[in-house]
């Protein structure tokens, strides 16, 4: 997948295009992402001992990743990314546009 848990994307599509939120979780099982601040739904709760009296609880709902681009760290623009073979033998993602490798702050 292009996008990693703690990237900076930009929403290119949908109801929250043009916001720009940090990755914090990867389904790639369904090619979806959770974005900290985008695609907020409301989750109603039961009563329990946390909430007497129930409640709506704002939280991120997962989108899918084709809807989203990479902020690159070194140019600051959302991009596209080719992947290159790294000296180590393994793939890094690229910056379409400035030719930065993305690297990746855990």
């Amino acid at each position: 997948m292009h996008v990693r848990k703690n990237d900076n994307v930009k929403v290119m599509s949908g109801d929250d295009r043009g916001k720009e939120g940090r990755v914090v979780r990867v389904i790639t099982k369904t090619d979806r992402l959770v974005v900290q601040g985008i695609n907020l739904v409301f989750k109603h709760v039961k009563r329990s001992m946390d909430y007497p009296h129930g409640a709506r609880i704002q939280k991120e709902a997962p989108i899918a990743a084709s809807r989203v681009l990479l902020v690159c760290p070194a140019c600051n623009r959302p991009t596209r990314v080719s992947m290159t073979p790294a000296k180590d033998g393994r793939r890094a993602r690229t910056c379409k546009k400035c030719k930065q490798a993305i690297t990746v702050e855990e």
